[in-house]
């Protein structure tokens, strides 16, 4: 015998599987927008980055360029086209603000949160492009050459072929990094050679050290101390600083002591370490160079 409540029953089985089918939750939607890009994502170590993985030679048509010269914060390298010498950089970084940065319509792809700006200061016969990453830290760009006004363009027209290639490299996962050899004025902290109570009374009571972004270099106070890797040899007097030979040069209201090594990175090229000290006194550079060799031969000491 049928049972009298059998399609009653079917039918609140039926409603019961639509009901939870009908609450069952959805699935969480898939982002598909994409993260901006910052500096430290892009490049990463700022302190070991190798700038010359970011300059592409052969984005600059029709020329023959040298093997770049990479150092603690920047890389550039002398290219020629039609018998012309030019220089191309990139490099250093940046992140505090700059009044002569200026909008540029760059006309290539750039990633999320990247802006090209071109700076509005620069020297003569110089292109400048500056590429910011989401997080506001730039990096600068150079072409110069020995040209006059009417080679602008060209200048112009590299320097942004060499933005494409930095962008390419900061997104395409070209990016590397130095492995400093263990002499290597690369693993030195600056800010623990002025980190010292020896250097209270020269650099300002209270000051303390304050690292540049790179990581090579920092200042405290009137007292600052930067590692680089350069061509040429310093000029100047010398004097024995710290066990090292030093040589003294002046510029406005500084004074430099600098002493070098034989890069262990880089055959042929050296390594340089430069105290500086500002005079305050409204002097001169010459008037901070007593401070100025008090301060090298405690640093000069210290370091490798």
């Amino acid at each position: 015998m049928r049972s009298p409540f059998g399609p009653v029953v079917v039918a609140l089985g039926g409603a019961l599987l639509l009901a939870g089918c009908s609450s069952a939750a959805a699935p969480a939607p898939v982002s598909l927008a994409p993260s901006p890009m910052t500096a430290v994502a892009a490049l990463g170590d700022f302190t070991t980055l190798d700038y010359c993985s970011l300059l592409d030679v052969s984005r600059l048509r029709g020329a023959t360029a040298d093997d770049p010269d990479s150092s603690f914060t920047d890389c550039r390298t002398d290219y020629v086209r039609s018998g012309r010498q030019h220089t191309v950089s990139v490099g250093p970084l940046a992140a505090d603000a700059d009044p002569n940065v200026k909008p540029y319509e760059y006309s290539g792809p750039l990633p999320d949160g990247v802006a090209v700006q071109q700076a509005g200061f620069t020297p003569d016969k110089t292109c400048s492009r500056v590429v910011t990453f989401a997080d506001g830290i730039r990096l600068n760009i150079a072409v110069t050459d020995a040209e006059g006004a009417g080679a602008s363009a060209d200048r112009c027209s590299d320097a942004d072929a060499v933005v494409g290639g930095v962008l390419a490299a900061a997104s395409g996962g070209k990016v590397r990094h130095h492995q400093f050899p263990d002499r290597s004025w690369g693993r030195v902290d600056p800010c623990a050679l002025l980190n010292v109570h020896e250097l209270d009374a020269i650099a300002g009571a209270g000051t303390q050290p304050s690292a540049g972004l790179s990581g090579h270099s920092c200042i405290r106070g009137t007292v600052s101390v930067a590692f680089s890797v350069q061509k040429q040899a310093p000029t100047g007097a010398t004097a024995t600083l710290g066990g090292r030979t030093a040589r003294q040069s002046t510029d406005g209201a500084f004074c430099h002591l600098t002493t070098t090594q034989p890069s262990p990175d880089t055959p042929g090229r050296g390594e340089q370490a430069v105290v500086s000290v500002v005079d305050t006194s409204g002097s001169s550079g010459a008037a901070a160079c007593p401070v100025a060799s008090q301060v090298a031969a405690l640093v000069f000491a210290k370091i490798p």
